[in-house]
């Protein structure tokens, strides 16, 4: 039991870290998942300091204490971000910006080495809120391939995505991929790398399992399956080759986004 709470653990702690640092959390009562009125005050102060125009979307998850059933307590969870989700709402905030609302259950840790296990349970009764500013994803990252290019340029495809744990491409996937074999065969010279991604992994694992192979190279294996399939449409595999990039690169828009490859253009 001890061995399964440290890696419950380590896996949660790998969720963090991908994720980032939340811009504001507020805190719940034990079993409770209604806000006192300093916690709901938060809130409000956090949407009058927020400049909306600059904010592409808000994500909201929710946790609970240790104890309890895992079942009860990711219901909790849940009710603690619809909780969250309605005061924003209700104080004006957009709700078209708020794209991820998800309990995550509870968070379990190693009571024999927790130093005030009192005061840790009290900071995991709670709601997180990330922010993803608008054109955070930089300069040369886009979500189609454009007219033009310049060597660096990353291009993500939403509709070229994967199930979870799956390397398989979709028939949405292969569709697009249809398209940018058109697109590569007119411009014979693009040379480019392919970048597979994976979500919801923890950050000391390179990559994920794929469930397909039970082989820990899923990312690798998406990156692999679009090469494969570019090579069978006729593109020549001289000008591509892949990698698995793991979960070092969340977009910051979601889990599902996150179960994706990328076009790296590396010569024109």
């Amino acid at each position: 039991m001890k061995n399964l709470s440290v890696i419950v653990l380590l896996l949660f702690s790998g969720y963090l870290s991908a994720q980032g640092k939340p811009v504001e959390t507020v805190y719940f009562e034990f079993d409770k998942f209604t806000l006192n009125n300093n916690q709901i005050q938060t809130i409000v102060d956090f949407i009058k300091k927020v400049d909306t125009t600059k904010i592409e979307s808000i994500q909201i998850y929710g946790y609970c204490d240790d104890r309890g059933a895992n079942d009860y307590n990711f219901e909790l969870s849940k009710n603690r971000v619809i909780t969250v989700q309605n005061i924003l709402t209700e104080n004006g905030f957009n709700k078209n910006k708020i794209v991820i609302i998800e309990g995550k259950g509870r968070i379990i840790v190693q009571k024999d080495k927790v130093e005030n296990l009192s005061e840790t349970r009290s900071k995991n009764r709670r709601v997180d809120l990330f922010i993803v500013k608008k054109n955070s994803f930089g300069k040369g990252i886009y979500t189609s391939f454009q007219e033009s290019h310049k060597v660096g340029d990353r291009i993500y495809l939403e509709k070229i995505l994967f199930a979870l744990g799956s390397s398989k491409l979709t028939e949405q996937s292969k569709k697009e991929l249809d398209a940018i074999v058109l697109l590569l065969q007119q411009q014979k010279t693009m040379e480019f790398e392919i970048r597979g991604h994976v979500c919801c992994t923890p950050s000391h694992y390179q990559d994920a399992i794929d469930k397909d192979t039970q082989e820990r190279k899923l990312s690798l294996n998406r990156a692999k399956n679009v090469y494969r399939y570019l090579m069978n449409k006729g593109i020549n595999s001289l000008r591509m080759h892949y990698i698995g990039s793991g979960n070092k690169f969340p977009l910051g828009q979601g889990e599902a986004l996150d179960r994706r490859v990328e076009f790296v253009i590396l010569k024109i």
